[in-house]
């Protein structure tokens, strides 16, 4: 499965609790964090000042290494 802009952080972490980590790299340190459950990856993005399209090829390339 591929991860959009779209793709709410809550089913990020439901595909693959890895994903946490990648967030984590980019500096999004609130992965855990109730409000952040809710919001895009865009969103979220946003919030924190990060390429919401760098921190979205990294995920994906790392889903597709792990065949999801």
């Amino acid at each position: 499965m591929a991860v959009t802009k779209e793709t709410v952080m809550g089913d990020m972490l439901q595909i693959d609790p890895g994903v946490a980590f990648i967030l984590m790299q980019a500096g999004m340190h609130c992965v855990g964090c109730p409000s952040s459950i809710g919001e895009s990856l865009e969103e979220a993005c946003m919030v924190h000042g990060l390429n919401v399209d760098d921190v979205l090829e990294n995920i994906n390339n790392y889903l597709a290494s792990k065949g999801k």
